[in-house]
């Protein structure tokens, strides 16, 4: 396991196994950091682990955020330290020129949360990425299978990612087989922009179901691919 430093100064979160983001000044560096807050601390953390293994040429963090308030809190979070490290649309920090390209975003599921138009206005005010998921984060993992468009609870929607991945256990630690799933990851983003063409068309944009995470990937993939040419 690779050992581990904080994001910021001062900074009370753990980064899980990823290589130290922190940036040398002395020189550029090609690899692109994308650094996500986000509510679970096993399901996301363990899909984007799992990103990063096959985008290797982009440097990724991942930052849990638990408690009352989410997604507000996350987006609070996420603001906060894209703001502290010059990354915000609105920072009176200046980037230096090796950092122009990193993003910071907030990841997190309407389910029954409270505030969550609001998180999402606020990651916007700031230029914070936003991968919003419509009731929760599994519907995104069930993308990478199958076509999912009918609105239904967190509940209903994690059964069906078990059936699906049998290695997704409801009692258990919830977390299916993400680099398996990550093989397919093209196939959920067409999947993500489909359903979010019908929301938009019901004049219902955050509606159930709906996801934004297939963004987030485009752009680690992108990122990836870029620094590799």
């Amino acid at each position: 396991m690779t050992q581990s430093r904080p994001l910021a100064r001062g900074s009370k979160f753990k980064r899980r196994r990823v290589p130290g983001l922190r940036r040398r000044r002395s020189r550029r560096e090609a690899k692109r950091r994308f650094i996500l807050f986000c509510e679970g601390s096993k399901t996301e953390p363990s899909y984007f682990d799992a990103i990063r293994r096959a985008c290797s040429s982009t440097l990724i963090g991942v930052e849990s955020v638990p408690g009352v308030g989410v997604p507000y809190t996350i987006a609070t979070r996420a603001v906060r330290y894209a703001r502290s490290e010059g990354l915000a649309s609105r920072s009176r920090r200046k980037r230096d020129s090796f950092e122009e390209l990193d993003q910071v975003w907030a990841v997190f599921d309407r389910d029954e949360h409270p505030n969550f138009e609001k998180a999402i206005s606020h990651c916007e005010k700031w230029g914070v990425g936003i991968g919003r998921s419509n009731p929760c984060f599994e519907l995104w993992l069930i993308l990478h299978e199958t076509d999912y468009d009918k609105p239904n609870d967190r509940h209903a929607v994690q059964k069906h990612l078990a059936a699906l991945r049998p290695e997704y256990k409801l009692q258990g630690a919830k977390t299916p087989d993400c680099d398996d799933l990550v093989t397919r990851v093209t196939d959920a983003e067409k999947r993500g922009e489909l359903q979010l063409r019908n929301r938009t068309q019901e004049s219902n944009s955050y509606g159930n179901p709906s996801t934004t995470v297939g963004q987030l990937t485009r752009a680690i993939r992108d990122a990836d691919r870029l620094a590799q040419s």
